[in-house]
């Protein structure tokens, strides 16, 4: 196992849509899911795609840790998963915005609009399919994942660049920011 190399922001993998796997129990690809696991538990993360580590492919790893997880249905800690080749549906209903980060565009965190549940249909790392409702954070960190997949960070999901900062300023001001009238100016 080892850990890989981050792409970061700017790098044409991450702005590419990922090309769907062939065979979710090759060999090669149970190295890629060891090597990305190494490299998520190295990062402290809870996500980590394949096009994360210059690999264009439709695979993400993800888990919800006891702290971030709401106890509501779909939406209670989850040990790391791997999914392989995903759709995602989002549910309807009103989005609802909570603060991002990426392992791609490190020491930014930012408020981000997203579906507040999703259905999931995927492959599972024994090439097994799968279905799963997600809700909460559950859901936010797939469409997350999911986006990259699809050539698509966070940035581009926001409605008000103001509430984009470094992660340190984020956490003292963030009422502040959370205060701001809809096209007020600081």
């Amino acid at each position: 196992m080892a850990i890989l190399k981050l792409a970061r922001m700017g790098h044409p993998v991450l702005l590419a849509r990922a090309a769907p796997v062939p065979d979710p129990t090759a060999p090669e690809l149970h190295r890629l899911l060891a090597d990305m696991i190494e490299t998520l538990e190295d990062s402290g993360g809870v996500g980590l795609a394949a096009p994360q580590v210059h690999e264009s492919l439709r695979l993400f790893i993800y888990k919800v840790p006891e702290r971030r997880a709401s106890g509501a249905p779909g939406d209670t800690a989850r040990p790391l998963a791997a999914v392989i080749n995903p759709e995602l549906t989002l549910d309807p209903g009103d989005k609802v915005e909570d603060w991002e980060g990426c392992l791609s565009i490190p020491g930014l965190t930012a408020l981000i609009p997203r579906a507040p549940s999703v259905t999931l249909r995927g492959f599972d790392a024994g090439g097994n399919p799968f279905t799963r409702q997600a809700s909460g954070f559950h859901a936010r960190v797939i469409q997350h994942e999911f986006d990259h997949l699809e050539g698509i960070l966070y940035p581009s999901r926001m409605h008000d660049l103001r509430r984009l900062g470094f992660n340190e300023e984020i956490a003292r001001f963030r009422d502040d920011l959370l205060a701001l009238p809809p096209g007020a100016t600081m």
